[in-house]
């Protein structure tokens, strides 16, 4: 087997500017082919005729060929190996298409191999092999070219040179003299032949090359790989050329970058991105972060360095690691443990809720004797406008802690608590995150107020988020999305607000310690507002005491006609609403100064916008007073009752609840069996229907503390006798005439006094809930406690009188 060693396009000028230019003296001058040769196999290379070729033989089979061929005609068969790996080729392995050649010269060298310079002669095809040992020898034909001398012949000529030519000046490995050897070529066959030659196409296809007789198909072949030689040349050039220019906007860069860093060094100013990297590395030291955490930062300062500047990458690796090193890993604020300059602050601030103050100074007393104490985790509940969010404020100034609020009132997305994994463009940590970088310190006052509004969607459950952060068990170890590295949270003192606990998930809720905010008495809004409210807003509105002056009876007037709500924010409203009414004629000239009178207020807030209904709603039989539990407090609730011929059902209006309407029919069964007992001597009950409404339609109502005041409102109906006016009641029946106990007592019991009623009945079992309710409240009315319907009757008919109680039983402690 023959190795190829290369063609030489020199020797093939030569050799065809020796032949004649026509076909007639072509084939007068070739030489006469042997019908009989030996066969030289070669691989990497199709030797085409009148081309010269430079082929290398080792084995000792192909030495012993080439020296009976130099002794001989010098004429041998070059065919082509289909497998060019086959160390043992056979007959099969090799192509029937050949070219006859004549060795021009040999040069052996001295590991006794040979190199020999040949010139392919014709196409021959091999007929049958007639010997293969020691070498191959076959009986070939030569194949003569078919030549159709016509027009499109000479255009796939000219083609073929042109696009050749166009070649050589792309590809650097062909030299240049082939353009001159191309143009002096005029015969088509040798073009083909010269151009598939120099092709860098693969031997398969230079195979069909040499196989095709047909003169203008060889031309088409020849075309088609032109074209797709020039396609691959074409993109490369392409390549080459961005290359070059990125290669040289890259080198035109690092060259302005040197100039850059050179002129920094002049003026002392140094690398910009190395001082940035100097500059964080010193804020990772002196953040004290946990070992986890500094260990993600210098990671990821690592990434950043390696990271060019114009990178998208860059500015989410950058903007985490000022995260990381502005987070307060270890800044904490000093408690203030003087308890009772703790206690002053929370007076000043706030008036009553006691509960609150009294928890804030225990934990005060604990941290003191326990340094290492984890922060208490609070629930503030209570109706609109009592103070939970503001005593939160109050709370951090008294222990001298950074104070944040943060709403969760609409709040559905998970990722407000947790925050966002920074694989998403534009993630920010989670809210929790975000307020201990904002306040500085990891032992700040935490609000999350309104928790009972959180929602939940599809894109998680925030309050399921909550769990983690409400945890004492497991929030010193609190996961963030984006952050992802635990931050500490147990220092954190967080209180939470809400205006309702049945919102509130139970797993969630038993990780707080409740504490309740009940509203506020007449008494006790009089005193906020003269302490808190008036000078707050006479502040706000640039007016002095002695320019507005608003007495306790305004106040109490405002409280009674133009309120009625557990808080003080409505108060604040109309007395804002006051000082501006001043602030114009004080501002305009009018006046100096004003007082404001009661009788003034239908002319300044406009008329009474509430009025006592209880006198005149209960002066009728049938019509009873009862109390209610609402949101926004407590609220009494007027029962009315009817009769009317029919056949003796019961209609139940007012928007009722199931269990409501479960108690309205137990309150009628019980008194159709105790018809006696209860002095009513009415029995015709299935010629009559009876009907109970409670107004205010549009309100849903429910619940079983209405149960006693429907059973009165019914007796007072059959015995045709009114209940007394300043006579109201709450409590649970059965079927028996037990009252059972309800809750919302304090709240209860303080709408009952704002509405002026005087005697309270309640169920016996809620007498313990008196510790609740204030003095002033427990001293101006009475309460009355019942076990069964039949001890009510003479407190709301008036055939006795009311208990006035003589000694206290109950204190506030």
């Amino acid at each position: 087997m023959a190795d190829n060693e290369g063609n030489d396009p020199s020797e093939a000028k030569i050799t065809l500017h020796q032949k004649s230019d026509t076909e007639d003296g072509d084939k007068a001058e070739k030489l006469k082919v042997p019908k009989e040769m030996p066969v030289l196999p070669v691989k990497d290379v199709v030797v085409f005729p009148n081309m010269v070729a430079a082929l290398s033989v080792a084995t000792e089979k192909d030495i012993k060929l080439l020296n009976h061929v130099l002794a001989a005609n010098r004429f041998l068969a070059l065919v082509a190996q289909k497998d060019k790996d086959l160390k043992a080729v056979k007959q099969s392995d090799l192509y029937d298409c050949a070219t006859a050649a004549v060795v021009l010269q040999m040069l052996r060298m001295p590991d006794n191999s040979a190199k020999m310079l040949v010139q392919g002669v014709s196409r021959i095809k091999i007929d049958e092999y007639i010997q293969t040992e020691p070498y191959f020898k076959a009986r070939v034909t030569v194949l003569e070219d078919i030549i159709e001398n016509d027009m499109e012949t000479e255009a796939l000529s000219r083609n073929a040179a042109d696009q050749f030519i166009r070649m050589i000046a792309m590809a650097p490995s062909l030299p240049e003299e082939l353009k001159i050897a191309i143009v002096n070529i005029d015969s088509p066959s040798r073009l083909a032949d010269m151009i598939a030659s120099h092709l860098n196409i693969g031997i398969s296809e230079k195979q069909t090359v040499l196989e095709a007789i047909n003169v203008k198909d060889r031309l088409q072949k020849v075309t088609t790989f032109i074209n797709s030689e020039m396609e691959v040349l074409e993109m490369a050039t392409k390549i080459q050329s961005q290359v070059k220019n990125e290669m040289g906007k890259g080198q035109r860069e690092y060259y302005l970058r040197q100039q850059l860093k050179a002129i920094q060094e002049e003026l002392g100013e140094g690398d910009e991105r190395a001082i940035e990297a100097k500059e964080l590395t010193t804020k990772i030291e002196e953040a004290k972060m946990p070992p986890e955490a500094k260990k993600e930062a210098e990671r990821e300062l690592i990434r950043l360095a390696k990271m060019p500047s114009s990178s998208a990458e860059y500015t989410v690796s950058r903007t985490y690691l000022d995260l990381l090193v502005t987070l307060p890993w270890s800044v904490t604020t000093t408690d203030n443990l003087d308890i009772p300059a703790a206690r002053k602050v929370l007076d000043e601030d706030h008036y009553d809720l006691e509960k609150v103050k009294e928890r804030i100074l225990e934990y005060l007393a604990v941290r003191k004797l326990k340094q290492d104490m984890k922060g208490p985790i609070l629930c503030f509940v209570g109706p609109p406008g009592t103070g939970k969010t503001s005593v939160g404020m109050s709370i951090a100034r008294a222990i001298g802690r950074k104070f944040f609020r943060m709403s969760l009132g609409g709040v559905r997305d998970e990722a407000e608590i947790r925050g966002h994994r920074r694989t998403y463009i534009g993630a920010l940590p989670g809210r929790i995150i975000q307020g201990l970088r904002k306040v500085g310190s990891n032992n700040p006052v935490f609000m999350l107020d309104e928790i009972d509004k959180l929602g939940a969607d599809f894109r998680g459950d925030p309050s399921a988020a909550l769990l983690e952060v409400l945890d004492p068990e497991q929030n010193h170890a609190f996961s963030d999305h984006y952050l992802d590295v635990p931050f500490d949270l147990s220092k954190v003192m967080f209180i939470t607000t809400a205006n309702l606990l049945d919102p509130i998930p139970p797993a969630l809720k038993d990780r707080m310690e409740v504490l309740e905010l009940p509203g506020y008495t007449a008494d006790e809004k009089v005193f906020i507002a003269k302490q808190f409210t008036i000078p707050k807003q006479l502040k706000e509105h640039g007016l002095t005491i002695e320019q507005l002056t608003i007495t306790d009876d305004v106040i109490k007037a405002i409280i009674r006609d133009y309120t009625r709500e557990a808080g003080i924010r409505n108060l604040e409203r109309e007395i804002a609403t006051l000082c501006r009414k001043a602030a114009k004629d004080i501002a305009s000239g009018e006046k100096k100064s004003i007082l404001v009178a009661a009788d003034m207020l239908h002319l300044l807030l406009g008329p009474i916008k509430f009025f006592s209904e209880v006198a005149d709603r209960t002066s009728e039989a049938g019509v009873a007073t009862g109390l209610a539990w609402t949101q926004a407090g407590g609220d009494i609730l007027f029962i009315e009752a009817t009769s009317m011929p029919g056949t003796g059902k019961l209609l139940l209006t007012g928007q009722l609840g199931d269990v409501m309407k479960e108690s309205a029919q137990a309150a009628m069964s019980y008194i159709r069996t105790k018809l006696r007992k209860l002095g009513i001597t009415f029995k015709d009950f299935n010629k009559y229907d009876f009907h109970i409404h409670i107004p205010a339609g549009a309100i849903p109502k429910d619940g079983p503390s209405a149960g006693v005041t429907m059973a009165m409102a019914l007796i007072s109906l059959l015995k045709e006798i009114p209940i007394l006016s300043y006579v109201a009641m709450t409590g649970e029946i059965t079927l028996r005439g037990r009252v059972l106990p309800v809750g919302g007592i304090k709240e209860k019991i303080l709408a009952a006094k704002r509405s002026g009623i005087t005697t309270v009945i309640l169920p016996k079992r809620n007498e313990k809930d008196l510790v609740e309710v204030p003095e002033n409240a427990k001293k101006e009315m009475n309460f009355v406690f019942v076990e069964k319907v039949d001890e009510m009757l003479p407190i709301v008919f008036g055939t006795k009188e009311p208990p006035v109680k003589k000694k206290r039983i109950f204190s506030k402690t």
